[in-house]
């Protein structure tokens, strides 16, 4: 079986995108996953590259048992569209920045928004994942709900291909 890549983008690479990495992460790990299925986060800006998860991030995803060390911010690349067979984005603005410089030659990666699944198997309305950057802690809170769900409908689609 070939392994199955998938490349979790939002805008900094700092917030929704490495919180995704380390839910799935943690997902796939306790289910044996790690033959099967690999992960990457990565942003559509180099705002931050190199920066670990912003420490909001870091807190709620550690209050709710989610380990985010060793992640770190980087910025999506074009082989990135080659190397991942789904490449997810945390909201609509990112989507159309990721779909914009996407290569015209070569790429086999499909792009979604993240919540795509989550909409399709009946799990919420919501199609994106606010950006927290700018809001409190109960935005964090909000944003790893959706990422929570958003990772158990993708693992669900993914299994069940």
């Amino acid at each position: 079986m070939t392994k199955t890549k998938l490349l979790f983008v939002c805008m900094g690479n700092i917030c929704r995108s490495p919180t995704a990495h380390a839910v799935m992460r943690d997902k796939i790990v306790s289910q044996g996953l790690e033959a099967e299925i690999s992960i990457d986060s990565a942003g559509t800006h180099a705002h931050h590259i190199g920066e670990a998860p912003d420490s909001r991030a870091q807190q709620t995803a550690a209050a709710r048992g989610i380990d985010t060390r060793g992640l770190s911010a980087r910025k999506i690349h074009t082989s990135d569209y080659q190397q991942f067979d789904f490449i997810y984005a945390m909201d609509q603005h990112n989507l159309d920045l990721i779909q914009h410089h996407q290569p015209e030659v070569g790429a086999s990666a499909h792009v979604l928004l993240f919540l795509d699944s989550a909409v399709r198997l009946g799990l919420t309305k919501q199609k994106e994942v606010p950006d927290p950057y700018y809001g409190g802690s109960k935005g964090f809170d909000n944003v790893f709900d959706l990422v929570d769900l958003g990772c158990d409908a993708i693992l669900k689609e993914l299994l069940n291909r």
